[in-house]
């Protein structure tokens, strides 16, 4: 595993650079290393969730910290209730990320690119845990990048092979202050299960469990990355939206991946395992004109327009 110090040596993002900021161990120390490596290069994000009582000190804890670093903050309040069905942790994870992405086009204007977040390598081994518990693909096992693109905005992850234990070392030897967000002790929460017992019981099974996790899921994101290719070339010769016929040319674990491009890629949705494996029972039994298809996928509707498939939202 990385030490945190050497992950921060390595770490060489384009500056200026962001932080994503909650006040929590590990955004102090990403934020601390990062501000004395580049003083005058890095600005906080702070998004405030609105979701415990506790947001309000997570905030000031920040604005304090930020002032002794010399480091110009940005907070931003939003409103991370889920919706009905959705997980509340998903729903606020996706706010955030939202957020700290409009963040940086709205303030800086496109002069802040790559922004960092702080998750290391306990966050990553529990990632590939709930991915499993759920039956995940590859890209579940693929777990986190430690960088990716999108909409013009870097992200990077720079601690994801540093364990949470050495980046709480290297705050106690640096004498850096950082809050306790006490959601973290409830057992409501299934990740706080995997840190608690999970964790402890890997480590004692499998002392090394971290490294070979990082391993597997690297492996899958290689072969996640051979099966995106294959989509794409796939898709050029359906169409998108695919063409019924052409899409009938392939295998069908080819139609099943093809598939899950053009719905993540073009429509923002995922269809689950059962979805998936209707919609193809029903193209393999497309033969005749008259042959309707109508399927719910995700949060819409996949239906035969034509000769072709459609996708749109559910009214």
């Amino acid at each position: 595993m990385a030490t945190f110090d050497g992950a921060i040596a390595a770490f060489a993002p384009t500056l200026p650079l962001a932080v994503a900021y909650s006040g929590g161990a590990d955004s102090s120390a990403l934020l601390t290393a990062c501000a004395r490596k580049w003083p005058g290069q890095v600005h906080a994000v702070h998004v405030h969730h609105g979701l415990q009582a506790a947001a309000d000190g997570f905030e000031q804890h920040c604005i304090a910290a930020c002032a002794l670093l010399g480091v110009p903050l940005i907070v931003r309040r939003v409103d991370a209730r889920h919706a009905p069905g959705q997980s509340p942790e998903d729903a606020a994870r996706r706010i955030r990320y939202d957020t700290l992405a409009l963040v940086l086009q709205q303030e800086w204007g496109g002069a802040v690119q790559d922004i960092a977040v702080a998750q290391h390598s306990d966050d990553q081994v529990e990632t590939i845990l709930l991915a499993l518990s759920r039956g995940a693909g590859l890209p579940g096992l693929a777990a986190m990048p430690a960088h990716w693109e999108r909409g013009g905005v870097h992200w990077h992850r720079p601690l994801l092979g540093v364990p949470g234990a050495a980046i709480r070392q290297w705050l106690a030897n640096h004498g850096v202050l950082w809050t306790q967000d006490p959601t973290n002790a409830d057992a409501a929460f299934t990740r706080n299960r995997i840190r608690a017992r999970l964790l402890p019981a890997l480590a004692e099974t499998f002392p090394q469990f971290r490294e070979t996790f990082a391993r597997s899921a690297a492996h899958a994101a290689q072969a996640q990355d051979v099966l995106h290719e294959v989509a794409l070339q796939d898709l050029a010769l359906t169409g998108s939206p695919p063409e019924i016929r052409a899409l009938q040319r392939l295998s069908r674990p080819r139609q099943a991946n093809a598939l899950r491009l053009w719905l993540r890629r073009d429509h923002d949705t995922i269809a689950s395992a059962a979805q998936l494996d209707e919609l193809l029972d029903q193209i393999a039994a497309c033969t005749t004109r008259g042959h309707a298809i109508r399927i719910k996928v995700g949060a819409g509707l996949v239906e035969r327009v034509g000769e072709r498939l459609a996708a749109r939202r559910s009214v």
